[in-house]
Formats: C-alpha cells, sequence, structure tokens
C-alpha cells in the first residue's frame, strides 16, 4: 500500500528518525512476519493474540503496526474467511490498534497513534467496502468486532466514512439488518447508526426507507419505554437525528406510524415518585423529539412553519398536551430539567396556533374533587417554584399564549380582580380556591411587608404578556386600585402607583437569604412599566398623576449603580412619558418632561443611555428561538442535572448580565425599544424645534404712549412685531440645530465609526436636503433657460458677423475694383494729356447732325405707322355708322361726347376734321 509508505515518512518526523526504533518495533514487525508468511495454522493464531495483546497495551506498538500491519490484517480479512479464530483476531486487532490508550499518560501535544491509524484506515473505500461484508458473515464476534471497528471509525472520522459508506452498494442496508439481530449485536448497530445519522441528510433518507421508524420503536417499546435502559436513549438519539432539520422524514413519521408511539413514551408508568437518571434522560430525550417537530429553524419558511402548524394540531389531537401537563405541573416529583423541558414544549406547542391555545384555556387539572384550570397550575409555579430556570419556562407559555392574542389576553383580563386586604397576606397554600386574576394581583402585592419582591416582580412579568399590545386591557388595569397595607397608610391607590413604589423599594430591599437581587427585580418591572405605558396616553397620564414618580425616573436614570439595563429602560419610560403625552398641564406636558431632562441629566447622557442598553448582553443576544443542544451520550449526564445552579449567580454585580435573564428580553421586546428609541429622539428635536404653548408676555412697549397718534402707535407697533418675528425665527433654528447635535452626539457613541443617527436628525436633515435640492433644481432650469438665451443671441450675432463680413468682402472687392477702373482711366488721362497734338478731337457738329438725322427717321416711321393706324379705325366707324343708320339709331347723336370722354382739346378735334 502506497499509503504505509507514506504514514512511515510521518512517524519519523513525529518520533525520530530510524535511530530510534524500538524492540517493540522489531517485535510488531516479528509477529506480522509469522502472521504473513507463517505455515503452521496454530503459529499464525498465536502470532495473532500476541500481536492483539501488545498493540492493546502500547503507544509504540500502535504507530508500528499502522506502519507496517494494516496490509497484512486486510489480506487476512479478505482470503482466510474459513478460519473463523484468525478473521477474529484480525477484528481485535483492529480495535485495539484504532482505540486511544487512556491510561498511557505522554505530553498533551503529543500524536496519538490511535487516530492516525484511523484516518489512514478510513482513507481505504474498499478497507470500509470489507468490513461491511463482514457483517453477513455467521459468526456472532466476527459482526460484533466489525460494528466496533466501524463505531471507532466513526467517532475519529465522521464525514470521510460517512462518504465512504454512502458509495457502498447495500452498504446502509446491512448496517439496518443488525438491528434485527441479537441484541449485543443490536445494540452495537444502534449506536453505530447514531453517529453514521449525524448532519447527513443522504443517510438519514436512506435509513428511513429501510425501515427505520418501525425498529426504533419496536426496540424502545421492547425496553420499556421511559423506564428502559441506554438503549432507549441510544433509540431516541437515532429517532432525533433522523427527525432534526428534516422536513420529509416528519412528514413521513406522521402519515405512517404517526405520533402514538412517541406520545406513549412521555406516559409515566408504575411508581410516579421514581426517577432515576436514565429514566430523567430517556424523557429529556423524547421531549427533544417533541421540540423538533414543533420548532422551527432560523429561516423563515412559509413551507416549513405550515408543516410545523400541522405537527402541533396532530400532536394536541393525540393528547400530547395532557402528558406535557402531566410531566410540568401534576408530576411534583419529576426532576427541574425535565419539568422545564415540557414546560418548554407547551410554549412551543401553542405558539402562533390558536386552537392549541384554546385548548390549553380549557384543560383543568387535579382530581374530581379539586379542579384547578391549567394556566392557574402554571401561574402558581410562577409565584412558587425556587428555580429560575422553571420560572423562566413557565413565563414563557403567558407569552405564548398573549402574543398576538387579543381574546385571550381580554380573557385574563378580566378576572383581574382584587381580593380583600385579609385574603391578601393568607398564606400562599390557601390561593387554590382564588381565580387567575385574584392569584396574580397577590402575587404583585405579595412580600412588601417581608421584603422579598421576588414573587412581585414574577407576577408583572406575567402581566407584561397580558399587556402587551392590547390597548384594551392597559386601559382595564389602570382602573384598578388596591387597598393600603394599613388604614393608617391613606387610601387606595391604582395599581401602577403600586409597582412604581415597589419598583424604587427593589433598589434598597434584601431578599430573605441576603442576596440583593435589585437590579434583576428593577427590569422585570421597567418591563412592565414600558410594556404598559407604550401606545397608551391615559398610562401615561396616570404614571405622571404623581410628581414624585418623575422625579424619582430622573434620578433612576443618572443613577451610577444602577445596571445599564436598568438606567437604559428607565430613560425609555422617560421617553414615552414625552411621545404619548396628551396633556396640556403645566408640569406635566411634553415640553416640561424634556426641559425636566435637560436640566436633570442633560440630553447627551440621556441619548448615551439607549446606547449603552443596546451594547449590552441582554440586548445584543436577542434572537430568535433556537433548536436546542442535540442530546447525546456525553452531554445526557449533565443535561439530567440541572438544578437551581443559576440562584448563585444572582449576586453578581451585574446582573443583567445574566444569561438566564437574556429569554425575559426575547427579540419581539427588543425591537419595540428600538422603535421606541427612535420616536423618543424624532419628539424631542420635534419639542425643542416649536416653542412652548400658551406662553403670554405683553412687554411695556406695546402699550399706546400718552400723546401718541393712533397712526404712529400702530406703525410702532408693527416695527416691534417684525422685530420679535425675526427673533424667534433665529431662536427656533438655534434650538433646531441644538437638538440635531444633541440627537447625533447621544446616537454617536465612543467613535465616528458607530455614530446611529436617531430618527429626528434623519427627518430634519432629510427635510433640508430637500429644501437645498429644490433650490439647486431651480437655479438649475434657471442657468438653462439663461444658456439658451446666451446660445440663441450669440448665433444670431455669428450669423449677423458671417452676413457683416461678405457685405465687407464685396465692398472691399468694388472698392479694389473702383481703384483699379480709376487707375485705369487716370492712366489714359496721362496719356490723352501727354499725347493731344498727336490725336485729332471728334467732330462734334457731325456727330450732332447724324443723331439729329436718325431722330427724324425714327420719327417719321413712328408717324406713318400711327396714319396706319387711324386710318383702320376710320374705316371700322364708318361701317358701324352705316349698320347703325340701318338700326334706326341717329349716329350724330351717339357721337357726341367721345372726344370729350377722351379728354382732346377742341382745336386737336378741328385738326382731325
Amino acid at each position: 500500500m502506497d499509503l504505509v509508505s507514506g504514514y512511515k515518512g510521518v512517524v519519523g518526523l513525529v518520533f525520530g528518525n530510524e535511530n530510534s526504533a524500538s524492540s517493540e518495533d522489531s517485535y510488531v514487525e516479528r509477529l506480522l512476519e509469522r502472521i504473513s508468511n507463517g505455515v503452521l495454522a496454530e503459529d499464525r493464531r498465536s502470532a495473532m493474540t500476541e500481536l492483539q495483546a501488545v498493540v492493546a497495551e502500547s503507544k509504540g506498538a500502535q504507530l508500528a503496526f499502522g506502519a507496517m500491519g494494516f496490509p497484512v490484517i486486510m489480506v487476512v480479512l479478505k482470503e482466510e474467511r474459513d478460519d473463523v479464530e484468525m478473521v477474529r483476531g484480525a477484528l481485535e486487532t483492529l480495535v485495539s490498534a484504532l482505540t486511544p490508550l487512556d491510561h498511557v499518560k505522554g505530553p498533551k501535544n503529543e500524536v496519538q497513534p490511535a487516530l492516525m491509524n484511523t484516518d489512514l484506515l478510513s482513507r481505504e473505500a474498499e478497507s470500509i467496502s470489507l468490513l461491511l461484508s463482514l457483517l453477513s458473515e455467521e459468526d456472532f464476534y466476527i459482526r460484533y468486532y466489525t460494528l466496533q471497528v466501524l463505531t471507532v471509525l466513526l467517532t475519529n472520522s465522521l464525514n470521510r466514512l460517512q462518504e465512504a459508506i454512502l458509495t457502498i452498494p447495500r452498504g446502509i442496508t446491512r448496517l439496518m439488518d443488525m438491528l434485527m439481530d441479537r441484541e449485543v449485536i443490536r445494540n452495537e448497530a444502534l449506536l453505530l447508526l447514531t453517529y453514521l445519522t449525524r448532519e447527513a441528510e443522504e443517510i438519514q433518507k436512506i435509513v428511513v426507507f429501510e425501515g427505520a421508524f418501525e425498529k426504533i420503536f419496536s426496540i424502545i417499546k421492547e425496553e420499556g419505554g421511559s423506564d428502559g435502559g441506554v438503549v432507549v436513549q441510544d433509540c431516541l438519539e437515532l429517532l432525533n437525528n433522523l427527525l432534526r432539520n428534516n422536513e420529509s422524514n416528519q412528514i413521513l413519521l406522521r402519515e405512517t406510524m404517526g405520533f402514538d408511539p412517541l406520545i406513549a413514551i412521555l406516559k409515566l408508568r408504575g411508581s410516579a415518585y421514581s426517577f432515576t437518571q436514565q429514566k430523567t434522560i430517556n424523557l429529556l430525550s423524547a421531549l427533544e423529539t417533541i421540540n423538533l417537530l414543533i420548532v422551527r429553524g432560523s429561516e423563515a419558511d412559509p413551507g416549513k412553519d405550515a408543516h410545523k402548524l400541522t405537527n402541533k394540531t396532530v400532536l394536541v389531537q393525540k393528547k400530547a398536551l395532557d402528558n406535557l401537563l402531566m410531566l410540568a405541573v401534576e408530576s411534583q416529583w419529576a426532576p427541574v430539567a425535565v419539568r422545564c423541558a415540557a414546560l418548554r414544549c407547551i410554549s412551543d406547542i401553542i405558539a402562533a396556533h390558536p386552537k392549541n391555545r384554546d385548548v390549553l384555556a380549557s384543560k383543568v387539572l387535579g382530581e374530581e374533587s379539586q379542579v384547578e384550570a391549567a394556566l392557574n397550575s402554571i401561574l402558581r409555579i410562577i409565584l412558587r417554584t425556587s428555580s429560575m430556570q422553571e420560572f423562566l419556562a413557565a413565563d414563557r407559555i403567558f407569552n405564548s399564549f398573549c402574543e398576538k392574542n387579543p381574546d385571550g389576553q381580554a380573557m385574563l383580563t378580566s378576572t383581574l380582580i382584587p381580593q380583600p386586604q385579609s385574603m391578601s397576606h393568607a398564606p400562599l397554600e390557601e390561593d387554590v380556591n382564588m381565580s387567575f386574576g385574584s392569584m396574580l394581583i397577590r402575587g404583585l402585592t405579595l412580600g412588601e411587608s417581608d421584603g422579598d419582591l421576588e414573587v412581585c416582580c414574577r407576577a408583572a412579568s406575567v402581566l407584561s404578556h397580558i399587556l402587551m399590545d392590547n390597548l384594551q386591557c392597559k386601559e382595564r388595569v389602570l382602573r384598578i386600585e388596591l387597598e393600603a397595607p394599613m388604614p393608617s397608610l391613606g387610601a387606595a391607590e391604582p395599581l401602577m402607583h403600586r409597582m412604581v413604589r415597589y419598583l424604587a423599594l427593589a433598589s434598597s430591599m434584601k431578599t430573605k437569604d441576603g442576596t440583593g437581587k435589585a437590579g434583576y427585580i428593577q427590569l422585570i418591572i421597567l418591563k412592565l412599566l414600558v410594556t404598559w405605558l407604550a401606545d397608551c396616553p391615559n398610562a401615561v397620564h396616570c404614571f405622571l398623576d404623581s410628581r414624585p414618580h418623575l422625579t424619582y425616573l430622573l434620578e433612576l436614570v443618572s443613577n451610577p449603580s444602577a445596571t445599564v439595563c436598568t438606567r437604559g429602560l428607565a430613560a425609555v419610560l422617560l421617553g414615552e412619558c414625552v411621545i404619548y403625552n396628551k396633556s396640556s398641564d403645566t408640569g406635566r406636558d411634553a415640553f416640561s418632561i424634556v426641559d425636566s431632562i435637560s436640566q436633570k441629566v442633560g440630553l447627551t447622557s440621556y441619548f448615551l443611555k439607549f446606547d449603552e442598553m443596546q451594547k449590552s448582553f441582554l440586548f445584543s443576544s436577542a434572537k430568535p428561538t433556537q433548536a436546542l443542544k442535540p442530546l447525546t451520550r456525553s452531554t445526557a449526564a449533565s443535561m439530567a442535572e440541572i438544578e437551581d445552579f443559576d440562584d448563585n449567580d444572582l449576586s453578581d454585580k451585574k446582573n443583567e448580565d445574566h444569561p438566564l435573564l437574556s429569554s425575559m428580553f426575547d427579540e419581539h421586546f427588543v425591537d419595540i425599544i428600538k422603535s421606541l428609541e427612535s420616536s423618543i429622539r424624532e419628539n424631542i428635536v420635534d419639542v425643542y424645534s416649536r416653542p412652548k404653548s400658551e406662553v403670554a408676555v405683553v412687554p411695556a412697549e406695546l402699550e399706546q404712549r400718552n400723546g401718541e397718534s393712533d397712526k404712529d402707535y400702530v406703525k410702532r407697533l408693527k416695527a416691534f412685531v417684525e422685530k420679535q418675528c425675526s427673533e424667534i425665527q433665529k431662536l427656533l433654528g438655534r434650538n433646531a440645530t441644538l437638538a440635531e447635535e444633541l440627537a447625533k452626539i447621544g446616537g454617536g457613541g465612543a467613535s465616528q465609526s458607530e455614530q446611529r443617527a436617531s430618527g429626528a436628525l434623519d427627518r430634519v436633515q432629510v427635510e433640508t436636503l430637500r429644501k437645498d435640492l429644490h433650490e439647486a433644481s431651480q437655479r438649475l432650469e434657471i442657468l438653462k433657460e439663461e444658456k439658451a438665451q446666451i446660445e440663441s443671441d450669440s448665433s444670431m450675432y455669428r450669423n449677423l458677423a458671417a452676413k457683416m463680413e461678405s457685405d465687407l468682402k464685396s465692398l472691399s472687392d468694388a472698392y479694389n475694383s473702383l481703384e483699379q477702373t480709376n487707375f485705369h482711366l487716370e492712366k489714359e488721362v496721362k496719356a490723352l494729356k501727354s499725347g493731344g497734338s498727336s490725336v485729332s478731337s471728334p467732330d462734334v457738329e457731325a456727330i450732332k447732325a447724324e443723331a439729329r438725322e436718325e431722330a427724324q427717321k425714327e420719327s417719321e416711321a413712328e408717324l406713318n405707322d400711327l396714319l396706319v393706324c387711324l386710318g383702320q379705325e376710320q374705316s371700322k366707324v364708318e361701317k358701324l355708322s352705316a349698320r347703325l343708320l340701318e338700326l334706326g339709331e341717329d349716329v350724330e347723336k351717339l357721337l357726341e361726347g367721345i372726344g370729350d370722354d377722351m379728354g382732346l382739346p377742341e382745336d386737336d378735334e378741328e385738326e382731325e376734321d
């Protein structure tokens, strides 16, 4: 094998060079030589036995075996199947070579030969296929040791072996067949499959296809259900591996076998008082299965949500809720871990499922003679339990019940009726016959006299769920008034005022064991008050009815000894007194609250309280409900023994960092705080950007002076008003700028990179940018128009210039032509002057006579033409006159006036005659 040579090289680098070879190496080499080349069968078997013994005891022998032994052992397993003892020995040797030697001490950073051998063997797919083929052998020990080898390989090289088994035909089928084998083989195969199916969806589907569900529940029933041993635990672990994040397998289980076999495991058999550790682990594993069926993953998928809702519906139809209530509430002897897990399952099974909520609300527990509503029993657990984990798990039920369930909240609120003072101080055991609301109010008022407010804060947590996002319930609880502990202390006071008083008392009061829980109690009461005042102006009015409430809140916000979250929630409460304040009374309106914050705390310091709270553990760790850590053999023991370990941690100086308290500040509440924070910042900027209402100041300048005319008085008043308006605008602008800067500083934190602008600052900046953009757009339009006009003028001037240039060129050419003509004329004149005697002047008189003669000829020709025309006209007149005479007309009379009409003088007519 090529891998062996590489392995030898690694061994040489890790453990030394050739000079470090020990006697064990030589001994292992000789044994392998005897096994490989021996003639006698007994000698070869003896060598195999010796090899197994030395490899099981020595790391050096394991190392030498890894370098030389695998080829020899594989040949034995492949070619000597008939020699059962030889094959058994080979498999035992493999188990020994792959198992770490914990009893042999060595350096911490020393390489483990067993792990290197596992890596070497798992790389060979042929070796895995050969091992799986051995599962079909008839010999019991061969099958047993083969399963052990595969289990060790899976433990140390899970992913590689999963891939190898998937490529081998019928590999998983052979493993599944082992579940029907003898008990020891079955248990080993079960353990092997739990490793093989971890986070391997393809393998999970094949295992289920091979009938895993039927075989698992058959084994569990055979072993005695929850009362069984570790085999039941292994079966449930395998079942959980097959169902975890695998929707198709969950649907197959629901549609084929159903959930009845699973619910049967939760039923308590025999003595309900006997809970061994193994039984506890088995019940926790079964409850984990329920959790996997009803809790969705981190990614939101509508299809998966519908599938989970179907699982919840079927589980409740199969009476799973009855068994869960039995484990969580009725079985007082159940371990804390089981009760908490059952309570969490009840919470998850009713979450976002209206029908299941109604079923829980209608459930009654106890015997026929004394029954009690299930919700009352769960509330009693919250008020009485000494385990904080159990309180948080039970509190989750009311969170799930009240979330987006206004009818359920109204139903619980309708029972809130204070009991007489005599009943309020009755022992806890006498609350069995009380209604839900009476028990809750009793818990809210219990503990003041003996200095323990923990019961009160737990009841406050339940009340916060009842009031969450429900204005009608908030208004109704506002009307609840409590009697004073003693008549001498005054009249009855509203429930809200009592809660604020307990908030103030919490910082100074001690619990019965002397451990201060001020931060823990204050946080829960503050959560109730923040929830109560949210979107409820009447609650804000009731809160501000007592002036000391505002004074105490201002002190709490600036109290350095208070926890970060306590100061942050107190700041949120102050902010609610601003944004939901509808009062116009002086001293209680929004402007007065902001003014008090500015004077007593400082707006910069006030805004920083939000950022400090958002960075705290409770708010940064608030995430959606996540799946619990898988329950395996290694973690089962620790999970089964959780009991009250958290109570010792409540005395830490930073109570808000307690991990279990993070469940009180769930994702929904944190989102509410974040939205309130942005609204608070925005409203404080608005308050600072507008003047205080109802300010009436009448300066002396407004009075009319003696002797001042009405016209001058009006003119002076107009000037005064204009001046005042100008100053008001300047002040408003300055206030807005200051508010923006304060909001920016408050949201900025310690460094510029971590600045988080508030909603108000964003709004102001957006408005400013919008105005600037509008002005810039207008200027741009004007510039575009000016540019177009300039371009038009430029084009006109360019054309005019071209025309003028053309005209100038024409004038220039004409001028040049004239210059040349003038030059020639001057030249001719000079020539004529210089040569006057030689050139005779023309005969002017002869020329005139010739011209006169030509003119006379032309006139005579024209006169002849005229005479011809007159003759023609005369002949026409004569013909017409003769015709007229024939017609009987007087020709002379008709011809009269024709000469006058033509405007001819008489002498001309005479000449014509």
